[in-house]
């Protein structure tokens, strides 16, 4: 344990069990701290509401909705398989083995998280935790409740799906991401609201498992905090899919058909009004910090906002105190939140601790097509008084793309005309989410756009769109 020093209450003694980490929540913020924090040598305990470990990450969003995706992907080959060479008769979804399989995945990776954990002497506790000062957490398990002490405390507890005021989830016609995971049944249409990135993956599976799709967002384009080049090219595909967008559209209110049958969406556009009836509809709106009851004034936490204020450590205005996460005011994202409880606990130990650059932090949406990012966009790019330069490069013109059939999309880059600088790269198109891994260690290393023009890629392959791309900064593309 290098250079950890325990506060004064320690050293006084402190009748309560004592760690040297008190960490709340058990997603991948959380129990990748407490794994880090054991391999660091100190003293752990993680608390979980739930009586598993993971997370809305493992359990209600990231793993279980990509297994989705990937069996949509499958039912799609397997019904445009004869252009291959392939019969494939009677292709058939049964939901009550997807949902089976995608279960099964969820469990055994549960299971892995526990044994990690486990490995690292990491004590669990399964309750509601919530601070009762700067340093005493209360857990409310079911065998009653207990009070623990924390020389340090990492908050770790994660968000909710949002919803609007005139149209609350219920889990029976108007569903949030939680609900339809669970759905048994693909439904004849579905409307999805809000086109991030949790309402473009779902839209997109249940378009390939039949459903006819309505995606409507309020602002101009489907996926707004991507490329504007990236939305274009998302709406277009879509579009070809026999997804029916509605960009620039509010959505005003709700009533349900008779009979249960479904809802009628009031919708509003250009001062426009229209009704869309649909058997479903999901809110894909957001989500939001889950702060009730965590026992933050009890602490002194200062706030900005719905969000808990730290510095570049993750540290709050109580030093000994961390947050990380959806509770703090950067990228939801599964893996910066790993990476900040990494950080965090590094800071706990004495460790060096660089900041995170959250200018550098990939985006995936797991889509058909998928869309990647790094960095900045275009826009942004030229926001930030740039002199911009940007290649592209389709997938159409990629032998490996052709190969699987898939040749939608581009490879986007953004650069700086001055010092050839990699700024950002953008990705619509198959593999999209491996692909920019590339990008992401390019920018690490501050490479520029000749670096990656001239780092040979092997043949053939998709990440030769890489290649092009930087190669199209200059003009100079070689297969187009």
């Amino acid at each position: 344990m290098v250079g950890y020093q325990p506060s004064a209450a320690a050293e006084k003694g402190v009748s309560l069990e004592t760690y040297h980490v008190v960490i709340i929540g058990s997603g991948p913020g959380g129990y990748v701290a407490a794994i880090r924090a054991g391999i660091n040598g100190l003293k752990t305990a993680l608390i979980e509401k739930d009586p598993f470990l993971g997370g809305t990450c493992l359990h209600r969003g990231c793993i279980p909705t990509k297994a989705l995706l990937h069996t949509a992907d499958l039912y799609d080959e397997f019904r445009d398989s004869s252009e291959h060479g392939i019969s494939a008769e009677n292709v058939r979804l049964d939901m009550a083995i997807v949902h089976d399989r995608k279960a099964a995945i969820v469990a055994k990776l549960a299971h892995g998280v526990r044994s990690l954990v486990k490995k690292r002497k990491v004590q669990v506790f399964t309750g509601l935790g919530s601070l009762t000062g700067s340093n005493t957490v209360k857990i409310a398990g079911p065998d009653g409740e207990t009070t623990i002490h924390g020389e340090n405390i990492v908050l770790a507890t994660g968000s909710i799906p949002s919803s609007l005021p005139h149209l609350e989830p219920d889990g029976g016609a108007i569903l949030n991401s939680d609900h339809i995971l669970q759905m048994q049944a693909v439904p004849g249409s579905l409307a999805v609201i809000g086109s991030g990135a949790v309402g473009v993956e779902f839209a997109s599976v249940f378009r390939s498992f039949g459903s006819e799709v309505h995606l409507i967002e309020l602002l101009p384009r489907l996926l707004p905090l991507e490329d504007e080049d990236c939305s274009k090219q998302l709406e277009r595909s879509f579009r070809a899919r026999g997804v029916k967008s509605y960009v620039g559209t509010e959505v005003t209110g709700t009533t349900a058909v008779k009979g249960g049958g479904g809802a009628v969406l009031s919708l509003r556009k250009s001062g426009q009004t229209s009704n869309l009836e649909v058997e479903k509809v999901l809110v894909a709106v957001g989500r939001r910090p889950m702060t009730e009851g965590l026992g933050l004034e009890a602490a002194g936490i200062e706030m900005n906002g719905r969000y808990v204020q730290v510095d570049e450590f993750m540290r709050t205005n109580v030093p000994h105190v961390y947050a990380i996460g959806d509770l703090v005011k950067t990228p939801w994202l599964a893996h910066v939140a790993s990476a900040e409880g990494v950080l965090a606990v590094d800071h706990i130990a004495g460790k060096p601790a660089e900041p995170i650059d959250y200018d550098k932090i990939p985006s995936c949406t797991y889509s058909r097509p998928e869309v990647a990012s790094v960095g900045l966009s275009e826009e942004a790019a030229r926001e930030k008084g740039y002199e911009v330069k940007v290649g592209k490069f389709p997938f159409a013109a990629i032998g490996k793309a052709m190969i699987l059939g898939d040749t939608g999309g581009f490879v986007k880059m953004v650069s700086d005309a001055r010092y050839d600088e990699l700024l950002g790269v953008h990705i619509v198109g198959p593999r999209a989410t491996e692909l920019i891994a590339e990008a992401c260690l390019g920018m690490r290393l501050e490479t520029t756009v000749e670096e990656v023009a001239r780092t040979i890629h092997a043949h053939p392959t998709l990440s030769e769109a890489m290649m092009e791309a930087a190669h199209s900064v200059y003009g100079e593309a070689i297969h187009i």
